[in-house]
């Protein structure tokens, strides 16, 4: 029987689960769109007989009560012991996003009756906050464009297909554009001091071996950057036992310019020394959310 990898695409409406969707369909997945969870492992059997093309299933999750969560886990459970690869991807955003974007295209948010649209956002954010907590992957869509969402989600995909190892993105920003909210690990690199105060340095960024050489030999951040490794390889250990596949790591100072950036390309390139044979072993991204933002 023809070996399936099934992908469960929920998130919060308005998100871009639609847009997940088409990822998956123009990277050669079945998808299927609100299909109810009860019938989902009907499909996969079905799908098992259909050879090679129906192999890859995407199934683009709609509902929005509280036993969504339970199903899903209960159904994973059941395809897991099938045989099926099973990893479950959560699209999110920032309210005041997803205010916008119903406002853009005049449309009702499904929840909503004759209370205003953040609390419609609010009670389905608590709806799905188990489904959420249950997922491989958390992608934060506020300020992400569909090139960088394909990009995240084909190589999640990838990576799931290819082993069980656990992908590791690290994500510099900047703490004046918010806060991103998938990260698993959130820290602050700003008690470094700040290159942007020495006019020689405020133009270039932590890419740049003049503004790394810089932050990297401050006091205290060859000391930190030792002890995040530490921190995110314990991590690591407890998720692999978990059953999770993904981790992302946020890094932060004032403007995801610098220092940040530089810390975040550190702490990837230790990581990725840091595997032996007696730890997990990683997939690493190192990523930089707001680097060429004013």
């Amino acid at each position: 029987m023809t070996e399936i990898t099934v992908a469960f695409i929920a998130g919060m409406s308005g998100a871009g689960r639609s847009a997940a969707a088409d990822v998956f369909e123009d990277e050669g997945w079945y998808v299927a769109d609100n299909v109810p969870v009860s019938l989902i492992g009907k499909l996969v059997e079905l799908a098992r007989t259909g050879g090679d093309q129906t192999s890859r299933l995407a199934m683009v999750v709609r509902g929005t009560d509280d036993h969504l969560g339970p199903e899903l886990t209960a159904l994973r459970a059941d395809l897991e012991a099938s045989g099926a690869t099973v990893w479950q991807v959560f699209l999110d955003a920032s309210d005041e996003v997803l205010v916008r974007r119903f406002e853009q295209v005049r449309r009702r948010h499904p929840l909503q009756t004759d209370d205003t649209l953040i609390e419609a956002i609010g009670r389905e954010r608590a709806l799905l906050a188990s489904v959420k907590e249950q997922s491989d992957l958390v992608i934060d869509t506020s300020s992400l464009p569909v090139a960088k969402l394909r990009e995240t989600l084909a190589n999640a995909a990838a990576d799931t297909e290819r082993s069980s190892s656990l992908s590791v993105s690290i994500q510099s920003f900047g703490f004046k554009y918010g806060l991103p909210i998938d990260s698993d690990l959130v820290t602050d690199v700003r008690f470094l001091p700040n290159p942007h105060w020495i006019p020689a340095l405020r133009e270039h960024n932590g890419t740049e071996a003049s503004v790394s050489d810089y932050v990297l030999g401050q006091e205290g951040a060859d000391e930190f950057a030792r002890l995040y490794v530490d921190i995110i390889r314990l991590v690591a250990d407890g998720y692999l036992r978990e059953g999770k596949r993904y981790m992302s790591v946020g890094i932060g100072c004032t403007g995801g310019k610098h220092r940040s950036v530089a810390m975040a390309e550190e702490l990837g390139r230790r990581l990725a020394l840091s595997q032996g044979d007696d730890g997990p072993r990683f997939e690493i991204r190192v990523m930089h959310r707001d680097l060429g933002r004013e």
